[in-house]
């Protein structure tokens, strides 16, 4: 059985690609936000904490949609003045800058308290023995607790990342030309709904497959070494 896709398969293709453009750059900043944040929440300097712990709270307590439309629209009077201040008019954040800014801080926020319990989960001994070699703390955190910590949230940002990829759909309503913008378009032309929207859960169920089995081979790799890791 064919499709008739009407000549949108191309606009498809690169939707797809899109898509996977912006998930992994909001994954990447996304892992960075949310290390410093379960670093800031497991410091012993209690404004860190505070720090750390109000930013997990705010970002996961507003929606996804919320920050995306947030981000774009309210960055605009801002870029204006900074462009008028640099000398360059019209200065404005893009789309897909905004997309990856809302997803990441999105994505940064649950990683922390996945980064947090995971660091909370490597025994104090681990430390007090790197103390006892004469170890920095800052070589004990790249020596000891990272490594750890990786095998330990890795399942954990695993799951966060299939939720990451779904939520690019969100950024379709700041007009980022992603699979549902390109979708909305071919059924606008087509009126065809049902086929193009079956299209675009396909290809979200092909990449979330695409993933799930990265994510497989990075646990078992991450776990070599350690008993039950051929399981």
């Amino acid at each position: 059985m064919t499709i008739d896709l009407h000549g949108f398969g191309p606009a498809l293709a690169a939707g797809t690609l899109m898509t996977v453009k912006l998930a992994l750059c909001a994954l990447l900043l996304g892992l960075v936000l949310g290390l410093l944040g379960a670093l800031a929440k497991t410091s012993p300097i209690k404004p860190l904490q505070w720090l750390g712990g109000s930013y997990s709270t705010l970002v996961r307590g507003v929606p996804e949609l919320l920050w995306v439309l947030l981000i774009y629209f309210g960055t605009v009077s801002l870029m204006n003045r900074l462009g008028e201040a640099l000398g360059m008019p019209g200065l404005e954040l893009d789309a897909f800058a905004a997309g990856v800014i809302a997803l990441g801080l999105c994505f940064g926020a649950y990683a922390t308290e996945v980064f947090r319990g995971a660091i909370l989960a490597i025994p104090k001994g681990h430390r007090e023995a790197g103390l006892a070699l004469g170890l920095s703390k800052g070589r004990i955190l790249a020596r000891i607790i990272l490594p750890q910590m990786w095998r330990v949230a890795l399942p954990g940002l695993g799951n966060l990342f299939m939720i990451l990829m779904k939520d690019t759909a969100l950024v379709s309503v700041i007009g980022l030309e992603e699979i549902m913008r390109h979708s909305q378009i071919a059924v606008t032309v087509s009126k065809e709904p049902f086929t193009f929207y079956m299209v675009a859960a396909f290809i979200y169920l092909g990449l979330t497959i695409i993933a799930m089995t990265g994510m497989h081979f990075m646990e078992k790799r991450a776990a070599r070494g350690f008993a039950g890791a051929g399981k």
